[in-house]
C-alpha cells in the first residue's frame, strides 16, 4: 500500500450506520469480532430483509461501493434482465400504456443475491453462513412488527392479502400486523440457510424452476434463460467525478450516479460560495436536479453513452451557462419515491462500505415465490418505459434503470473522507448532492448532514407517473423568507413537514486524526455505531 493512500491509524475497530437499531447493531458485532467493514455489511443486508422487509429482500437489486485500505475503489451493481419475451408488442397486445406495478409482470430478474455473492467473494473474510446465521434464526424465531413495518403493511394491504406468502406473514384474523407482532418466517429462513451456502442456486436448480414456474402461472413471459443469467455478475470501476476539491465515487449505469456527478459538475464552484441552504444555494441545487432529470429521460437508457454525453466537458459548460443566465428547463417528467434501505461501514484498516439495496417500491410486486418466503420486486414496472423509441423502451436483456445509488470521497491522494447514502427513490440523487454540499461546500459534520433541512425537486423521472406539474419540495425547517424569495425566482414551492421529505440518510466521516464521526437520518430509526 502506497503512503499516499495510507488512512490515518483508526482510533477503533470502526463504526457503521443504518436505518434500524438492530441491524446497525449486527453490523457493529461483527466489527467488534474482528470482521472486516465487507463481512459487516454483509451481515446487515441480511437483517434488513427482517427488520425492513417492505423496503429490500433477497427478491430486489443491491448496489456496493467499497474503498480498500490501499485507495483502490470497486462497485457492485446487482440489478437484473426483464423477462426474454417483455417486447413492446407482448404489453401493447394486453393495452398497457405502463408496465403494472403489482404482480408477476413488474418483476425483473433480482440482482441481489449475486451482488451479495460477489461482495463476499471480492472482500469477505467470514462465511457467508456465519454472517447469516443470525438472520435465518430470527427469521425462524420470529422479528417484532416494527412501526415502519406495520405502516408499509398497511399501505400495501389489499395486495398482500392476495398473495398467499405475504398474507401467512403480515397479516392475522384478516387484519394487518400490528406494532409488535411477531413476524415468524420459516420459509424465509431455510431459503435463507440454503443462499448462505450456495447464493447462485437462486438462479438455477429447483429455486429457478420455482420462481420462474410461479412467474410464467401469472402471466410474465420469462424464458428462463434471463434468470439464469442473473447470477454472471462481477465488480466494476466506480464512476468518478470532483467536487469542492475532493473525489466522489459513485455507482455505474444502470444506476443514476451519473445524475449525482452531473449535478455536481453544475453546482461546483457555486454553491460553496453561496450562504448555507441560503435561496441562492438551494436555487441553484433545484435548477441542476431538473436538468439533471430532464437529460435522463430524454437521452439516457441503463445501457446507452447517454450518461457519457451528459457529463462530457461542453455539454457541461454549456449547461452551466445556462443555469448562471437563469435560462430554465422543465419538461414532462415525473419523480416518484420508492421504498429502499441502505448501510455504510467502515473498518479499523480505513476500508469502507457504501451498500444499498431495495425491492423498488413497498413489498416490490407484492408476490413471493411460493414456499420460499422470497418477495420478488417490481423494478421492471419502476424502470422500463412503453414509449416508443425511448432509450430505456423495455426490451430483452436490457436492464431497467434504477433509482439507486451509492457513494465514497476520498482526497487526491485516494486517502477516505466520507462515505454515504440514502434511500428515497428519485429523491436519492438530489439528496446525495445535498449530503455532498454540506460536508465539503460548507464542512457539517455527519450529524448535521443527515438531519439538515431538505429540498426535492419534483418531478423526476420515473416511468409510470409522466407528466406531473413541477414543484419544489421544501421542508418548513427552511425559513419562510428563503421560500418566499424561491417562489419569486419561479419556483412553484410546495411546503413539507419538518423532517417530511423522505429519505433516511446514513454518513461517516474521517478526519485527519483517524477519528470517524457518524449519524443515521432523524427521519427514520436508525443509529450509528462505533466500535472500540
Amino acid at each position: 500500500m502506497s503512503d499516499a493512500a495510507r488512512p490515518p491509524a483508526l482510533s477503533g475497530a470502526g463504526m457503521v450506520s443504518s436505518s434500524h437499531p438492530a441491524v446497525s447493531l449486527a453490523g457493529a458485532r461483527v466489527l467488534a469480532d474482528g470482521g472486516n467493514a465487507v463481512d459487516a455489511t454483509l451481515a446487515m443486508a441480511s437483517m434488513c430483509w427482517l427488520t425492513l422487509p417492505g423496503q429490500c429482500g433477497i427478491g430486489g437489486d443491491a448496489f456496493a461501493v467499497v474503498r480498500e485500505p490501499d485507495g483502490r475503489v470497486w462497485t457492485v451493481n446487482g440489478s437484473g434482465f426483464g423477462p426474454d419475451g417483455g417486447t413492446p408488442d407482448f404489453y401493447a397486445e394486453q393495452g398497457f400504456s405502463s408496465i403494472p406495478l403489482d404482480g408477476p409482470l413488474a418483476v425483473a430478474v433480482p440482482g441481489a443475491p449475486a451482488a451479495l455473492a460477489v461482495l463476499h467473494r471480492n472482500g469477505a473474510t467470514r462465511e457467508l453462513p456465519a454472517l447469516w446465521a443470525q438472520a435465518a434464526r430470527i427469521a425462524e424465531k420470529g422479528v417484532p412488527c416494527s412501526a415502519r413495518t406495520a405502516g408499509d403493511v398497511g399501505t400495501a394491504l389489499t395486495a398482500i392479502g392476495d398473495d398467499a406468502g405475504l398474507s401467512a406473514v403480515y397479516t392475522s384474523g384478516g387484519g394487518a400486523a400490528r406494532v409488535g407482532h411477531r413476524l415468524v418466517q420459516p420459509d424465509l429462513a431455510a431459503t435463507i440457510r440454503l443462499l448462505a451456502h450456495d447464493p447462485a442456486g437462486f438462479y438455477r436448480g429447483s429455486f429457478g424452476e420455482r420462481a420462474i414456474s410461479a412467474l410464467r402461472a401469472g402471466g410474465a413471459p420469462f424464458s428462463g434463460d434471463e434468470w439464469a443469467a442473473g447470477a454472471a455478475l462481477d465488480i466494476e470501476p466506480a464512476l468518478t467525478g470532483r467536487y469542492a476539491g475532493a473525489t466522489v465515487h459513485q455507482t455505474p449505469l444502470p444506476t443514476p450516479g451519473w445524475m449525482v456527478l452531473h449535478q455536481a459538475a453544475l453546482c461546483d464552484g457555486v454553491v460553496g460560495f453561496q450562504r448555507w441552504l441560503s435561496s441562492a444555494a438551494i436555487d441553484r441545487l433545484a435548477r441542476a436536479a431538473r436538468l439533471s432529470f430532464a437529460d435522463r429521460l430524454e437521452l439516457c437508457g441503463s445501457d446507452n453513452a447517454g450518461a457519457a454525453y451528459v457529463l462530457g466537458q461542453e455539454r457541461v459548460a454549456m449547461q452551466r451557462r445556462d443555469l448562471d443566465d437563469r435560462i430554465e428547463v422543465r419538461g414532462p417528467i415525473s419523480v416518484g419515491a420508492g421504498d429502499t434501505t441502505s448501510t455504510v461501514a467502515v473498518d479499523a484498516d480505513g476500508r469502507a462500505v457504501s451498500f444499498i439495496h431495495s425491492l423498488a417500491f413497498t413489498f416490490g410486486a407484492k408476490f413471493t415465490v411460493p414456499g420460499t418466503g422470497v418477495v420478488l420486486n417490481n423494478r421492471l414496472a419502476r424502470g422500463a418505459y412503453l414509449l416508443p423509441g425511448h432509450p430505456n423502451e423495455v426490451a430483452p436483456r436490457r436492464k431497467p434503470l434504477h433509482t439507486l445509488n451509492a457513494w465514497i470521497v476520498t482526497d487526491d491522494r485516494g486517502g477516505l473522507l466520507h462515505v454515504g447514502n440514502t434511500p428515497g427513490g428519485d429523491g436519492q440523487v438530489q439528496w446525495n448532492m445535498q449530503l455532498l454540499s454540506h460536508i465539503l461546500d460548507h464542512g457539517l459534520d455527519p450529524a448535521e448532514a443527515v438531519a439538515a433541512p431538505r429540498f426535492t425537486v419534483f418531478p423526476g423521472s420515473d416511468a409510470d407517473v409522466i407528466g406531473a406539474a413541477d414543484e419544489l419540495r421544501i421542508e418548513d425547517s427552511v425559513p419562510v423568507t428563503v421560500r418566499e424569495e424561491l417562489a419569486q425566482w419561479g419556483h412553484r414551492v410546495t411546503v413539507q413537514p419538518r423532517r417530511g421529505a423522505g429519505g433516511s440518510a446514513q454518513l461517516i466521516s474521517l478526519d485527519d486524526r483517524g477519528i470517524l464521526s457518524g449519524a443515521a437520518d432523524p427521519r427514520q430509526e436508525g443509529v450509528a455505531l462505533g466500535v472500540d
